[in-house]
């Protein structure tokens, strides 16, 4: 069975997601990631999608999940390299992801996630880095 890996830097998390996910994957990451939030004590979760062409209600609900549970443990969550197809299909499908904060790509979703570690603020919620 594929198995995402999740990189430590510093006091965040990275998981670059590249292989095409199906649902008992995306509900192993969430398992995987939320264990290695509470373990490492992250304070920042970045998940880079941009080898990710398509994506489904399902994996959209999971990317809400996972930011939601990564805030409940204190720690933001950042979607980087969100490929323009895989936002109008997730707007399509009604899946805005309320929460999620996103960036362009790694360095700006480090860059921000630090911003929002740092300013201990969550103002961020909606506002895409730039």
């Amino acid at each position: 069975m594929d198995q995402i890996p999740i990189l430590q830097v510093g006091d965040c998390l990275l998981v670059s997601i590249q292989v095409d996910m199906h649902d008992q994957l995306a509900m192993q990451l969430q398992d995987d990631l939320t264990t290695r939030v509470v373990k490492t004590r992250a304070r920042g979760v970045m998940i880079d999608i941009s080898a990710l062409e398509i994506v489904d209600s399902f994996i959209g609900r999971m990317l809400n999940n996972i930011a939601a549970m990564s805030r409940v443990l204190d720690a933001v969550t950042v979607v980087v390299g969100m490929q323009p197809a895989v936002a109008i299909t997730l707007v399509e499908l009604g899946l805005g992801l309320s929460g999620v904060k996103t960036a362009l790509n790694v360095d700006k979703g480090l860059a921000l996630i630090r911003r929002l570690i740092d300013d201990g603020t969550e103002d961020w919620v909606g506002r895409r880095e730039k």
